[in-house]
């Protein structure tokens, strides 16, 4: 079967970002479009009503499926390509994947990036005015809080789910890649994450991130400094 693949994607979108990384690690070919999301072009619109990256379209023998928005586009790769699987062997690996991806996708998401990259990134696309100081600080104090438990699960654990990288490495490195472009991790303060970091930033299927830029966004200058 033959299966053309389109990622409409902000490229410094962290669900996005997890769609690419599977997409990657699985060695599945695929095309890119760059949404400004914001803009709410009406051709995406069409894809997905609720104006939202990622969406994956593909044409499978002729049939055009189209998948909306990370999680259900990350289940449809595993459940379609199920080699390497990135879920876990066992009901207990899928649990703790699966929690983890709950994890990073909400809670992270809430408490660090809707302060964080609301304030560095989105109010700057959407000319919105100067950054919080107050939220700043905030969303760097919870990124903290957020850093010391992944230090925790990785203390006696490979990757985030047990012995085998799994999907939640990458909704993790995802979100933690968008906010490194801009600077924000402590890295020394965080030995274990920044090993398990390196990992994965050294793996193929990441190149690509490292490779993002955004007109009047630059990133710090580690960012695709394997050895930072």
């Amino acid at each position: 079967m033959t299966v053309e693949r389109t990622v409409h994607h902000f490229p410094l979108d962290p669900a996005s970002r997890q769609v690419r990384l599977a997409l990657g690690e699985k060695r599945l070919a695929f095309n890119e479009v760059q949404e400004r999301y914001w803009e709410r072009r009406s051709d995406f619109q069409m894809l997905n009503p609720s104006g939202l990256t990622p969406v994956l379209v593909e044409v499978r023998d002729g049939k055009k499926i189209i998948i909306c928005e990370s999680r259900a586009i990350l289940e449809h790769i595993e459940e379609n390509e199920p080699e390497p699987g990135l879920m876990g062997r066992d009901p207990a690996e899928r649990a703790e994947t699966r929690r983890l991806l709950q994890w990073f996708d909400r809670k992270f998401d809430n408490e660090v990036n809707g302060l964080l990259l609301h304030e560095k990134m989105e109010k700057r696309l959407l000319g919105m005015g100067s950054p919080d100081h107050a939220n700043l600080r905030a969303g760097r104090d919870a990124l903290k809080v957020h850093l010391t438990y992944i230090e925790h699960l990785l203390e006696d654990r490979d990757w985030l789910n047990g012995r085998r990288l799994s999907l939640a490495d990458f909704a993790a490195a995802a979100h933690l890649s968008v906010i490194d472009y801009f600077g924000d991790i402590p890295w020394g303060e965080f030995r274990g994450v920044r090993t398990w970091y390196m990992k994965l930033k050294s793996r193929p299927c990441f190149r690509p991130l490292l490779t993002d830029r955004w007109p009047g966004l630059m990133p710090a200058p580690h960012y695709d400094d394997l050895d930072f």
